[in-house]
């Protein structure tokens, strides 16, 4: 356990009241490595693992700077935070407001899909702190509702996310439009830096000091991960059966694809499995929907695309299921990073089939060891019930008759697995 208490640090005294009132007494190693050379004024690059505490971070550092500094800008932004999804922009600003208990700082939120007017007035009326996604960010300069002549602050969250995402030349175009690097604070935070990344970061950036928390631990030490090998049509009757014997507080079930999504989620209301589909399509009000349900325990399951993947801060997520392998070794870090979150433990179960097992090679290397295998057993692969009707697949039987048949039928793909 870090020893770091936040009263060792001179924050400003609103910040520390806020801190102590919502029991946060020792900094997390992430925010024990950055804000002292975040208070001394030095630009951040931060790699940590992901549910470590790069928010509280950036935010106890971006408000001390704003609180600590005259200004006579009543206007324009002062300080900007900038996220690659509307869930983390959402999540981000709800910790501002904690932090904002006694500052009175004027608080902004920004994201696609909705309330377009609505955001536009409160922009209207000045904000010193802006949260937002690229696109809209964009969108409302280019309406000159703000400028960003006046930045004291700029951060990038989940900066590689940004480049998977497509929108580092939108990065680019907003930063290009603030004073240079040298007269702002610049943090930058995110799960991996890449090359592509710390390119960034050295263009827009003050010669910033780099912060790598672990980095030898790509996975968090406390996720049990275990391994399946199994045929396709092993993969449903198995998460079903898995889902009803363990004790999954939340959980959540990574597909590649929403066509898949909607296939696991017919089968698990057809077998009594209460859940949601959530995927890039699904409506912003649906989602923050779903995500308030999930996050209260009134929805047990989350079948989701890779949308969720990244940079939301879901509590008490007991179990991450992957359903299909992720084709890219990335992803399943930040996948299983939704659980074990704060110290807390969790369990990581993925299915390598035949349609993904191939991206398995590249994920063990990545993480740099095997993940441990477990045999599946009869039980796990016992008759589950047909599914919820929908458009986009057919019934698929699974009774203890075919169950052998396709055994035999799988021997040889299922060799080959392994």
């Amino acid at each position: 356990m870090n020893t770091i208490k936040f009263q060792q640090f001179e924050l400003d005294s609103r910040l520390l009241h806020i801190l102590d009132e919502i029991g946060f007494e020792y900094c997390t190693p992430v925010q024990a490595e950055c804000l002292p050379l975040i208070l001394e004024g030095h630009d951040i690059a931060g790699q940590a693992q992901t549910g470590t505490g790069k928010t509280a971070a950036f935010l106890l550092s971006t408000f001390h700077f704003l609180l600590t500094r005259r200004h006579e800008n009543y206007k324009n932004l002062r300080a900007i935070v900038i996220a690659p999804t509307r869930e983390l922009a959402i999540q981000i600003h709800k910790d501002a407001e904690v932090f904002n208990r006694y500052c009175g700082l004027k608080l902004g939120l920004v994201y696609g899909g909705v309330d377009y007017e609505k955001q536009q007035k409160k922009l209207a009326k000045g904000v010193d702190i802006l949260i937002g996604t690229p696109g809209r960010l964009i969108d409302y300069f280019k309406q000159g509702v703000f400028n960003f002549k006046c930045i004291e602050v700029v951060v990038l969250d989940e900066a590689d996310r940004m480049f998977d995402l497509g929108f580092i030349s939108d990065i680019r175009y907003i930063l290009r439009r603030m004073p240079k690097p040298e007269k702002r604070l610049n943090m930058l935070f995110s799960a991996t830096l890449s090359f592509r990344v710390m390119e960034l970061a050295y263009e827009h950036m003050n010669n910033p000091a780099l912060i790598k928390i672990n980095p030898e631990k790509i996975t968090a030490d406390n996720v049990n991960q275990t391994l399946y090998h199994v045929a396709n049509n092993e993969k449903i009757p198995l998460l079903i059966n898995l889902l009803k014997c363990t004790k999954t507080r939340r959980a959540i079930v990574f597909v590649n694809t929403k066509r898949v999504a909607e296939k696991v989620w017919s089968y698990l209301k057809g077998n009594g499995i209460h859940a949601a589909v959530l995927s890039g399509d699904v409506p912003q009000k649906k989602r923050q929907r779903l995500f308030s349900e999930f996050s209260t325990g009134d929805l047990k399951v989350l079948v989701a695309t890779d949308l969720a993947a990244r940079g939301l801060h879901i509590p008490d997520v007991s179990h991450v299921f992957n359903y299909d392998l992720p084709q890219n070794a990335e992803d399943y870090v930040h996948r299983i990073g939704r659980t074990a979150r704060a110290g807390a433990s969790g369990d990581a179960v993925s299915f390598a089939c035949e349609d993904y097992v191939y991206s398995l090679t590249e994920i063990e290397s990545f993480i740099g060891y095997q993940i441990p295998v477990t045999k599946i057993s009869e039980e796990k692969l016992s008759e589950i019930l047909p599914p919820t009707k929908t458009k986009h697949h057919k019934k698929l039987s699974y009774s203890s008759k075919n169950k052998k048949n396709s055994k035999n039928k799988n021997r040889s793909s299922q060799g080959n697995l392994r």
